[in-house]
């Protein structure tokens, strides 16, 4: 399996590049948290597309559960730039709504991992 093919690295790629326009959009005085949701997104996809690449289900569930932990760590960072009053109350609607299905894709594919672990 390619992991340009994996659903849940398309959404990440979607949700990394909806998010480069938002980021840039932060105040200088938010720097730090603007690298931090550029390093989340990166993270999501690029944890994805290495776990695909290592051998057995068991590594690829390891990587897949840190994409979980950067989606996590996306979702308090909408959370917290939504309080900054920096975007509209709706600019953020696409973004959030990106995030959610990818880690809806994320965590089914957690699941099944998890259970093709415990059948084997």
């Amino acid at each position: 399996m390619l992991f340009k093919d994996l659903k849940a690295y398309q959404h990440a790629r979607r949700l990394a590049l909806l998010s480069r326009p938002l980021i840039n959009r932060l105040p200088n005085s938010e720097r730090d948290l603007a690298e931090q949701w550029r390093r989340a997104c990166n993270s999501i996809a690029l944890n994805l597309a290495e776990g695909v690449s290592r051998r057995g289900s068991k590594e690829f569930r390891r990587f897949t559960d840190m994409a979980r932990g950067s989606l996590v760590e996306v979702e308090a960072i909408i959370d917290l730039v939504q309080h900054l009053g920096v975007f509209g109350p709706t600019e953020l609607d696409e973004l959030s709504a990106a995030r959610d299905e990818c880690a809806r894709t994320v965590y089914g594919l957690l699941r099944k991992l998890s259970a093709a672990a415990a059948s084997s």
